[in-house]
């Protein structure tokens, strides 16, 4: 197989749900199969960081993980888990914090006083954790639904070094991630980028250009053509970086070559 093929890295996918159904295994070898080198597995609560641990311990090669309290997985108790999450630092394959941030997409919509009490929630948790994202120095894995704009104020807010922050699953247009760029920031592409209604998608990845350009699954959610509707996994993450090539205009072993240089980069990946 192509070197370039191989060297591909899936920079956000979620293994949990694939480990407890005794799918890890056959999902690895496919990704394998498939030129995926490596992989991120993203923390969204402290019932997966434990388990993201002992994956990465266990693949040490192909496994690297974040933890971090998502927007979703926030309650009241987020101190709680926050505590947690501080005694991660500095451990081996951690390579970054996230997905964190702000989703007003999954908020209550017939209980407004509900809803906003989650979103404070929601604010509290998300400043507490760019407090010590800032602290550690590490990359940011950032999740924004319906909330870019709050989103980028906080981050502005926070002190975090803006070139350390990805705002991963892109889907808003070419203004949004001028924004993020201007700043140093970036954002990293699923599956959405292959849709047929995605053309701002497509857009804002040629605004940001090839040379930030990273790829990502984000499974088991949008899978790209030709699996879209199925359940996605990190083999699939090629379809996207094949489609992506013909957006830049560019071979498959560039893009390959470039967006795996840039996770590296971005990740401190070894």
């Amino acid at each position: 197989m192509n070197e370039a093929v191989n060297r591909l890295i899936d920079t956000h996918t979620h293994l949990d749900g694939f480990y407890r159904k005794g799918q890890l295994a056959s999902v690895l070898t496919a990704a394998q199969e498939a030129g995926v080198g490596k992989m991120i597995t993203i923390g969204t609560e402290p019932e997966d960081w434990g388990l993201y641990r002992t994956l990465s311990s266990s693949f040490p090669e192909i496994i690297h993980y974040s933890v971090g309290l998502h927007p979703c997985s926030v309650d009241e108790k987020w101190e709680e888990a926050v505590v947690q999450l501080t005694s991660y630092k500095g451990l081996p394959s951690l390579v970054a914090l996230g997905e964190i941030g702000l989703d007003r997409f999954h908020l209550p919509r017939n209980d407004r006083e509900k809803a906003e009490r989650i979103l404070t929630c929601q604010q509290n948790a998300f400043a507490a954790q760019l407090k010590i994202a800032e602290k550690w120095g590490r990359p940011v894995v950032i999740h924004s639904r319906g909330a870019f704009d709050e989103t980028v104020a906080m981050i502005d807010q926070s002190g975090v070094d803006w070139s350390k922050v990805v705002f991963h699953c892109f889907s808003e247009g070419p203004d949004k991630i001028k924004a993020l760029n201007e700043r140093g920031g970036r954002g990293s592409f699923t599956g959405i980028i292959t849709y047929k209604n995605a053309e701002e998608v497509r857009q804002a990845a040629l605004q940001q250009g090839i040379e930030k350009f990273m790829v990502e699954t984000d499974a088991p959610y949008l899978a790209p053509v030709p699996h879209r509707g199925k359940r996605n996994e990190p083999a699939f993450v090629f379809h996207t970086a094949e489609f992506s090539a013909e957006v830049f205009g560019v071979n498959f072993a560039e893009l390959a070559r470039v967006s795996t240089r840039n996770a590296i980069d971005f990740f401190g990946l070894k």
